[in-house]
């Protein structure tokens, strides 16, 4: 599919583990509520969990008219008939996973530093990027250096513009800064959870990413 992303939905939201409630649960409650894109993102699962977890979720999200990418497993997106996949640093490398995923599914990639963005840039085959971390996150482990919004916004540039969504630690307040330096949208994980509110948590990031530019 011809990525533009202002035809996209502007709040990626992503399953986390850990929780009481399951990945599936997660995803229900979240499309329920408005979302528009989600990021199944399950570390250390058995892949035969992993498989079945990601096409109940992609039924889900297609049935609901929403995006469904997977964290770190082309196989996996594949195999489960997502609409693409996102692959960290020590994931499959970017040219490779375009080759198997064609032209038509997403492919987005993590963008942590100078150099990352760079070889983003270069790569010509990524969709969008992750780009972050914005402050520190406990979701992640093995966390890249905390870039702050001045950081962030001092990588733009050098993606020769790939669209790129702000990722770990991202809070609605942050949201106005952010769209003003040029970022594409926000993903997020641990703030959708608090409390079991998906849908109105949900609702609170994609108020702030429109109101600092009302229609």
């Amino acid at each position: 599919m011809p990525f533009e992303a202002e035809f996209f939905p502007p709040v990626m939201a992503l399953t986390q583990d850990g929780l009481a409630l399951s990945p599936v649960d997660q995803v229900r409650a979240l499309v329920e509520g408005g979302a528009g894109w989600i990021q199944l993102r399950m570390k250390n699962a058995a892949p035969d969990v992993w498989l079945a977890t990601a096409r109940e979720v992609v039924a889900i999200c297609h049935e609901a008219g929403a995006l469904c990418t997977i964290n770190d497993s082309v196989d996996i997106a594949l195999a489960s008939d997502a609409d693409g996949v996102h692959l960290g640093s020590l994931d499959e490398a970017w040219r490779s996973a375009r080759e198997r995923l064609g032209p038509e599914k997403l492919l987005g990639g993590t963008v942590n530093n100078a150099l990352d963005a760079n070889r983003a840039a270069a790569a010509r085959v990524l969709d969008y990027v992750g780009i972050g971390p914005l402050r520190f996150t406990s979701t992640k482990l093995k966390l890249a250096p905390v870039l702050g919004p001045t950081g962030i916004a001092a990588l733009l540039p050098l993606l020769d513009g790939l669209p790129a969504w702000a990722i770990g630690g991202v809070l609605p307040a942050d949201l106005p800064a952010l769209r003003r330096a040029g970022l594409a949208g926000v993903a997020v994980s641990s703030p959708l959870y608090e409390q079991q509110r998906m849908a109105a948590n949900h609702a609170a990031f994609v108020t702030a990413w429109a109101a600092e530019y009302p229609s």
